[in-house]
């Protein structure tokens, strides 16, 4: 068996992003890293099976960003994503990269934001645009966004796009790139929509896949059989028996996760659903209070928890068994990361046994079936989270910053630094989380006060 060398130093990179990769604290490269990045670097076409969490952004973007000419002020790379969360992230990490050279502009296109101050920052040009393809599809109609210059097209969780419904506007945008481009494909699944997408815009592609299933070891799965009757009630037994700090539910329809989430919270259980159909304020919020720790359980459909990278969850629940075996291994891989302990529980009905045999099967060992009666509440107290979320009625242009936020809390005989959590501010809004206990001594604190000199609406989310 060849070892691949998994040192960047051993990659033609220059010494300037060899220091920014140590400086960022990249050590060694992950899996995905090593097996794609020489491919990469050569100017060849790549699919890459990965999921989330593989370090894919690193591999997609340290080789985005080694053709690009500074001087050139044309979009050189484009990212197309399926959600806006996953653009800002992968905007974010792509800044981070990009520090090791001279001004790099980098802009996100998404929608649900109004289109005039996008074409006036693209008039300022950018040499790398991550976006949405309906979004990016609307600027190149308006002429507003050009391709001409185009040497890298990275498309980021590609099934994702697909079950979206993005194919034809993916394939009117690749339309609209030169000939003589490089494609990278990301996807963490592989159906049959990709095979053609690859097969219509990609030149002699080279594949790599990373092992997508988790060590055992990492995280602990539990299947119950249940009737179609019992799978709400079932919920609430789980999360009374193991009682999680964090914990998402997935669910396969809107109606499914509203109905759920007005179940949970009937038993004061702190839940809340993020669906496709969520304005982006809310789908903000929502995210901003379960990333915080302000919110026991996140009930998401898989279109729009994908993307979603949350650090130390502590549970998924399949509220029903995913339709694909990929899928539920992708699901399930949400917890027990960066080292932890995850759990994963699975609702299993009769009618879904076929797909119980297909994740044993994927898996190659067999599943770990449990009675729901052995579930038992430890204390009859309600399911709450630790922290509470103050929504501040101003943000980024308002030239608000996390330092004015925590100096209004904590200053002069103000909370104990350790009692305020995240901070996230948005253009017109900011929510920081503090602990349940001192929520409102805080709202208090911040109405009577100032931040930054400035009378500001608080109000407790």
């Amino acid at each position: 068996m060849t070892t691949i060398a998994t040192a960047f130093a051993t990659l033609p990179l220059s010494a300037a992003m060899l220091a920014n990769l140590d400086a960022l604290g990249y050590a060694q490269m992950t899996p995905i890293q090593a097996q794609s990045l020489p491919v990469i670097l050569k100017g060849m076409d790549l699919i890459a099976q990965a999921k989330t969490g593989s370090g894919k952004t690193a591999a997609f973007g340290i080789g985005l960003l080694n053709p690009i000419n500074p001087r050139y002020f044309g979009c050189q790379a484009l990212v197309l994503c399926p959600t806006r969360e996953l653009a800002d992230q992968v905007t974010k990490e792509l800044r981070r990269l990009a520090r090791a050279e001279d001004n790099i502009k980098i802009l996100t296109l998404c929608g649900g934001v109004s289109l005039g101050p996008q074409i006036a920052s693209l008039e300022h040009g950018a040499h790398i645009i991550v976006g949405t393809p309906g979004r990016i599809q609307q600027h190149l109609s308006k002429g507003t966004l050009v391709l001409d210059g185009l040497n890298t097209l990275i498309l980021d969780e590609a099934d994702r796009m697909l079950d979206m419904g993005f194919y034809d506007a993916i394939a009117d945008i690749i339309g609209q790139t030169p000939k003589r481009r490089q494609t990278l494909l990301f996807s963490a699944t592989y159906p049959s929509g990709i095979k053609q997408l690859a097969s219509s815009f990609m030149r002699d592609p080279q594949t790599v896949k990373v092992e997508t299933l988790h060590a055992d070891s990492q995280i602990e799965q539990h299947f119950y059989e249940i009737t179609p009757e019992q799978r709400m009630e079932a919920v609430t037994k789980v999360l009374g028996h193991f009682r999680p700090q964090s914990c998402v539910a997935f669910c396969f329809t809107k109606q499914q996760c509203q109905e759920l989430v007005e179940h949970l919270q009937a038993k004061g259980i702190s839940a809340q659903a993020l669906h496709g159909d969520l304005e982006q304020r809310d789908r903000d919020q929502v995210l901003t209070l379960f990333a915080n720790r302000s919110l026991s359980v996140l009930v998401a459909t898989d279109v729009a928890a994908r993307g979603l990278d949350i650090d130390a969850l502590d549970m998924v629940i399949n509220v029903e068994l995913a339709r694909d075996a990929e899928i539920h291994v992708h699901r399930v891989g949400r917890t027990g990361r960066a080292g932890e302990k995850g759990l994963a529980i699975s609702l299993v009905a009769p009618a879904e046994g076929h797909r119980a045999q297909a994740i044993e099967d994927i898996q190659k060992a067999a599943l770990r079936w449990e009675q729901l009666d052995s579930l038992k509440a430890q204390n009859g107290a309600p399911l709450l989270p630790t922290m509470s979320t103050l929504c501040i009625a101003a943000g980024r242009k308002d030239k608000l910053r996390p330092g004015d936020i925590l100096g209004a809390l904590t200053g002069d005989a103000g909370l104990p630094g350790t009692q305020v959590g995240k901070i996230a501010i948005f253009d017109f809004q900011a929510f920081v989380a503090v602990e349940r206990a001192v929520a409102k001594q805080a709202l208090q604190r911040l109405n009577n006060g100032k931040i930054k000199g400035r009378s500001l609406r608080v109000r407790i989310v």
